[in-house]
């Protein structure tokens, strides 16, 4: 990327998040589900993906409601990223005006294992809050991110996400680093709700149709008997307020047969996701192509 045009994007960057990040919450809520909307007409993909998708999960949903749900996602991605830009105000006491943690009684058995935690969570609700709301109750985590291109902006982004005390882990040199923090006792975040690579990934069902998935969650997890905990956010409309919940961490599937036990255990993993977003189709990300990647010599599900 060229240095003039790295600049100019950091400095774009920096201004909407400080410019946002000034405003009251609800107005910064309010300004992000606005961006967020533009966004979306503005790219095409976006809105063919979502639709085709809820389609597809969904297809019992009429075409005006598929498109009502893709309008309240984008809503809630907006707010998420009004959210992100309160970061450097917010303490422990203003976010627990907004967000509620629940089963941290799960939380706290997991971690008595002794043998580290992995957050089983996804693109769900506004899943910067979880690290961020757990960090600033005392509990603290390593979670993995794709570098963004532009290094600077990254850096950026990386510094609000380490505000509470969170440490991110480059993706792409993931494994070693998360073995180390597991044999410490500590915690690490993985969003593994997207589409992977046959490289990667294994097939597991999700509503009903193969979906390549990372397999790297269910390895390490074999690997070292660590807590795997499914942990997400979600937003009640009646209370007006977030909830992280924290669910009771899963028992592993040991048949002593290594590849059949990373499928099975990528498969239950797969299913929280799927109950999260039946239980909430407007809080999962619709919007990218989760069932991108085929089976070897399966045509491409996607038309476009």
């Amino acid at each position: 990327m060229a240095p003039v045009r790295e600049w100019l994007e950091y400095i774009a960057a920096w201004s909407v998040l400080h410019a946002v990040g000034i405003l009251p919450r609800r107005m910064a809520r309010a300004v992000g589900a606005g961006v967020a909307a533009v966004f979306y007409r503005l790219n095409p993909r976006l809105k063919r993906a979502a639709l085709f998708n809820l389609k597809l999960a969904f297809p019992e949903m009429t075409e005006g409601e598929r498109r009502a749900t893709a309008r309240r996602l984008l809503r809630h991605i907006g707010w998420m990223g009004g959210e992100f830009s309160q970061f450097p105000r917010d303490s422990r006491e203003s976010i627990r005006r907004i967000i509620t943690i629940d089963g941290m009684e799960n939380y706290l058995a997991a971690k008595a294992r002794g043998k580290g935690l992995i957050y089983l969570t996804g693109h769900m609700g506004a899943w910067e809050l979880a690290p961020f709301a757990q960090a600033l109750n005392g509990h603290p985590l390593h979670f993995l991110v794709r570098p963004l291109e532009n290094r600077r902006v990254n850096a950026l982004v990386d510094r609000y996400r380490s505000l509470g005390g969170n440490r991110t882990i480059d993706k792409n040199e993931a494994v070693r680093e998360m073995l180390r923090v597991l044999r410490e006792n500590g915690d690490v975040g993985v969003l593994m709700d997207v589409n992977s690579t046959l490289e990667e990934g294994v097939f597991v069902p999700f509503f009903g149709v193969p979906a390549c998935t990372s397999s790297g969650v269910a390895r390490i997890a074999l690997r070292t008997d660590c807590a795997v905990m499914p942990g997400y956010v979600y937003w009640s409309e009646g209370e007006r307020r977030y909830h992280l919940q924290l669910d009771p961490a899963l028992e592993l599937v040991r048949t002593g047969d290594a590849e059949a036990d990373v499928v099975a255990n990528t498969a239950r993993f797969v299913q929280v996701f799927e109950q999260y977003a039946r239980r909430f189709p407007d809080q999962w990300l619709w919007v990218h192509k989760r069932w991108k990647t085929r089976p070897p010599g399966e045509p491409p599900l996607y038309p476009f």
